[in-house]
């Protein structure tokens, strides 16, 4: 069966990252780069014609902030999913972003296949947020008093109690921002057994992302 790939548009005014992602991601066959531009202006003009489902957009641009232009970009490609990929760990650019309607907030130093679930993930209309900002995703959304993001559909009750002592443990690290690795040491436990304690985290709260998960620890912590 042939599958309809995911075509994307790229908005950073470094070339040389510009070739190199085009060839990372020309590696997923279910992933298709379809234009790209050096600033907002650029790709004003063209992306009315090409209508991307996905738009990776960096924060560092001439003469306009990446955050500040996503309406704008939105607008002129109405359907298309913006993903912040930038440098800055700022916790106001990550709720301004997202504040402004971007459906992701990655980091630059994600690794390749993550970058790409993450792409897919921000087509199927999911939040994506790098590991290591959500702690200050939370922060950003409670100190400036500003809605949270769409959390997604919530289990009609409280399902805490469902949780493990340790998957309770692991909730609490990743509403704190921590990565996987970051909760393995913390933990004293392997990697991969966070993985599978997230995995199930997820499935017995009803929840689809990380970004979810964050929120709905956020929402007890402030409830207890």
């Amino acid at each position: 069966m042939t599958v309809t790939p995911i075509t994307l548009f790229l908005i950073d005014d470094h070339t040389l990252l510009r070739r190199g992602l085009v060839a990372l991601l020309s590696q997923y066959g279910d992933l298709r780069v379809v234009g790209e531009a050096g600033d907002a202006a650029e790709a004003l003009r063209l992306l009315p014609q090409l209508r991307p489902d996905v738009i990776l957009l960096d924060n560092h641009l001439p003469g306009v902030r990446g955050v500040d232009a996503i309406a704008g970009l939105r607008e002129a490609s109405q359907g298309s999913r913006v993903i912040m990929l930038t440098v800055s760990e700022d916790g106001e650019d990550l709720g301004a972003a997202l504040r402004h309607g971007a459906q992701g907030y990655l980091l630059k130093t994600i690794d390749g296949d993550l970058l790409a679930q993450a792409i897919r993930r921000a087509a199927r209309g999911e939040p994506v947020v790098s590991p290591e900002m959500m702690g200050k995703l939370v922060a950003a959304f409670q100190s400036q008093g500003a809605p949270e993001p769409d959390p997604g559909p919530m289990p009609p009750d409280d399902p805490a109690p469902q949780l493990s002592p340790r998957e309770q443990e692991v909730l609490r690290e990743i509403a704190r921002g921590a990565s996987n690795k970051e909760i393995a040491r913390q933990l004293s436990i392997a990697e991969t057994t966070v993985k599978i304690h997230v995995q199930h985290i997820l499935r017995k709260l009803g929840l689809t992302s990380r970004v979810q998960a964050a929120v709905y620890a956020s929402d007890r912590q402030r409830a207890e």
